[in-house]
This record gives structure tokens, C-alpha cells and sequence, in this order.
């Protein structure tokens, strides 16, 4: 994988100048011009759980090529994301004994969502697919008001901040959000439409897509369908940026069969500390099952990175999430019953070192440490669980700008 990301990957400067926070060199050729990006974590991920530990060697990765044409009164974007998952995610997982565990994704305590041979995900973050995004953008541009429709075969409806993967704050952390299904869990959707128009530093957008989450084929691009909607209001100016959404998604999980109302805010920050670059998102997302019973789950992020020197990086999250963890399970649709919903916070603390006889991007040697605080009814099972990751990491020099 790190070997396809540089072989698509600009040249970088070398590492002895802080890096561009924004978007990074395009090849221009035929009329267009091209940009690439990209991030790959290899390493051991251990999951200390009271009972069950369990670890496993992985790589989560993606990278991202955008092309920009032209077009009219305006301008064509075209953007395909891609990820290995599939392949490096979930294939050598170990219990302590040493013994092979068949699992679905990336060891990760109290992480929900998508589902591995027919049974619901529980401790672990699912691999996302091959085709994470497949879409175009037509934008036109004017002094005040700008407007932008798409299309998308795999992509993003107007719901949720930045993914978490895009996002500088927590981009430097292998590990996915626990909050993540309900903060930007749509980020990979089969069928999305959008539309949005930005009137000096605002925007109001509206998309209509499928709201099922991908199946367990990773390898595939579902048949899209549209049956749910999304609507976002949002600000930027200078390195802040900010957004309130909310919309209806049709029956995401099959395992339950209930349609969700969904609502996110949040406000991120991209530029200087002190004259060092940091980045910072706080968000809150909550999810709403059309059932009798109504369960309602909340979650809270705050993180950041800062990089403190040319080669060192730091990184945090800080999570309070209200979710099923010890009643989840598959249901026949029509059924319903009350769900039990559990607190748990994690807090994850890590550094990343830039080597530096690397030119080509910035490798990096890495690790972190996830404490955790939970509900009593989770002591039983989890109490004085805690994970660790220590890692490679490497990514471009600078990076592509992500900005909803």
C-alpha cells in the first residue's frame, strides 16, 4: 500500500520546514489539473480488555485523486478515494493464548456498526471498502455566490462534519472515533445527490442518497438507491469552519431494521497555535431509532494535533458516547423492544516522530495509549480495559484540504 501511495504521490519538499497545512501541488496536463493525497498506518494494535485481550498487525489506509477541468461558466472536479482495507484490516487478529481470531475489522473496545458473517460488530471498527468514493462536483463560482450540484456513485451526503479520516485533527490517530456512526458513518454512501449554494462564507446544502451502510462484500459498490435525505448549514472563514446537519436515513443497519433521524454539529479549527500548526474539532451527534421504545444515542468529540517541532506531532481524543453495546444483536423487522444503552468516555493521548532522512512525505514512528470510564453495568466485562497502538505512519508533505 505505501508503495502504490508513492508512486501517485507529488514530490515533497524535505522535512525541515513545517508543512503546508493546504492543498498540496497539481499536476496540470490536457486542460487539467491533478492532485493526490493519502495516509497509511502499519502497525500492532492491542486491545486489553478484562477477560479477552486480543491484538492484532494491521494497516488502515486510504488515498485520495482528484482532477479539476474547466468547464463553462464553471469548474468540473472528479474525485476517486481508494482503500486497501479489505485486505490489511481484520486478517491477523490474535486472542492472548495466541490463538487466530476470525474477526470483522480492527480490534477496538466498545466500537458498534456494520456487521462481519452475518452478526453485528462489537469491539471492533469494520475495514472500509475498496471504492470509498467515486463522485463528481460541477462548481460555479461568483464574487459573492457560489454554486455547487453532484453526483456521486460512492461518496458523501450533506450530513456530519468531515470524516474523521480527512480531518487534520485526528488524522495522525489510527484508531476510528467511537462516536463515528454518529458523526459521519454516511461518508462511504452508494448513491448520493447534493446540492448547495455559499453566500460569502455560508452554506446551505441538501443531498438525497441510500441510507443503508455498505454491505460485507467490501470489494463491491452497492446498487444505489435513493431513500433517505440530509440538509447542512455551515460556515468557514480563515482556518475556522462550522456546521449544524440533520437528516432522515432509511433502515442503515439491516441487524436493525429501523429507520434513523440523525442530527451533528460541529466546529473545527485548521492553522496556528503559537506559530505551530494545530488543529482542533469539537462535534456532537446524535441518533434517533424510529422505534416504540425510541432509543436515542448521543456522542461527544473533542481532538486535536499539534505539532510542537519539525518533527514531532501530538495527538488527542476525547470522547463521551451513549451507546448499545451488551443488548446488540440482529432482529427481525417488525420487532421491537427496549435497548440498553451504556456510557462509556475514552481518552487517547500519542506522539508521532518524523524520520528524518525521509524526502518523499512524512514517515513517521508513532503510539498512543486509550484510557476508558464506563457505567457500571459495563465493569463486569470491560473494567480496567485500556489499548495501545504503536505504528508507522506515512503521508504526504502536505495535504489536501477537506473543508465542509
Amino acid at each position: 500500500m505505501l508503495a502504490l501511495c508513492l508512486a501517485v504521490a507529488p514530490a515533497a519538499p524535505a522535512q525541515d520546514a513545517p508543512p503546508d497545512h493546504h492543498l498540496h501541488a497539481a499536476a496540470a496536463g490536457g486542460g487539467w489539473s491533478w492532485s493526490t493525497d493519502a495516509n497509511v498506518f502499519v502497525g500492532f494494535n492491542l486491545q486489553q480488555r478484562k477477560f479477552a485481550d486480543f491484538a492484532s498487525w494491521e494497516s488502515q489506509n486510504w488515498m485520495m485523486v482528484t482532477g479539476e477541468h474547466t468547464l463553462g461558466a464553471g469548474r468540473l472536479i472528479v474525485h476517486g478515494m481508494f482503500s486497501l482495507e479489505p485486505l490489511t484490516v481484520g486478517r491477523y487478529v490474535y486472542a492472548v493464548n495466541g490463538q487466530t481470531i476470525h474477526a470483522g475489522g480492527s480490534p477496538e473496545l466498545f466500537q458498534t456498526g456494520e456487521s462481519y458473517q452475518g452478526t453485528p460488530l462489537v469491539n471492533y471498527q469494520h475495514p472500509h471498502d475498496l471504492f470509498s468514493g467515486l463522485g463528481a462536483t460541477y462548481k460555479i463560482d461568483g464574487p459573492r455566490v457560489s454554486y455547487t450540484f453532484g453526483a456521486d456513485l460512492v461518496g458523501e451526503p450533506t450530513l456530519g462534519p468531515t470524516a474523521f479520516m480527512h480531518r487534520e485533527s485526528g488524522r495522525d490517530n489510527p484508531q476510528a472515533p467511537l462516536t463515528h456512526h454518529y458523526l459521519d458513518s454516511t461518508h462511504i454512501t452508494p448513491g448520493v445527490l447534493r446540492a448547495g449554494v455559499d453566500i460569502s462564507g455560508f452554506t446551505l446544502e441538501a443531498s438525497a442518497f441510500r441510507g443503508e451502510e455498505p454491505d460485507e462484500n467490501r470489494f463491491d459498490i452497492e446498487r444505489p438507491r435513493i431513500d433517505s435525505w440530509a440538509g447542512r448549514v455551515g460556515w468557514h472563514r480563515g482556518p475556522w469552519q462550522a456546521q449544524f446537519s440533520g437528516g432522515h436515513v432509511h433502515l442503515p443497519e439491516w441487524f436493525e431494521p429501523y429507520d434513523h433521524t440523525k442530527f451533528t454539529a460541529s466546529v473545527a479549527f485548521d492553522g496556528d497555535l503559537a506559530s505551530r500548526p494545530f488543529a482542533a474539532t469539537l462535534a456532537w451527534g446524535e441518533s434517533r431509532e424510529f422505534t416504540p421504545y425510541r432509543g436515542i444515542g448521543d456522542g461527544y468529540l473533542s481532538e486535536w494535533t499539534l505539532r510542537p517541532t519539525n518533527r514531532w506531532s501530538t495527538y488527542g481524543r476525547l470522547e463521551i458516547a451513549r451507546k448499545e453495546i451488551l443488548g446488540l444483536g440482529a432482529h427481525p423487522k417488525g420487532f421491537s423492544h427496549p435497548h440498553i444503552f451504556s456510557d462509556v468516555d475514552a481518552l487517547t493521548l500519542g506522539a508521532i516522530r518524523d524520520l528524518p532522512f525521509v524526502a518523499w512525505g512524512r514517515l513517521g514512528l508513532g503510539g498512543d495509549v486509550t484510557l476508558y470510564h464506563m457505567s457500571p453495568d459495563m465493569l463486569v466485562y470491560y473494567g480496567g480495559s485500556h489499548s495501545y497502538h504503536a505504528f508507522l505512519r506515512w503521508r504526504p508533505a502536505t495535504a489536501a484540504a477537506h473543508v465542509h
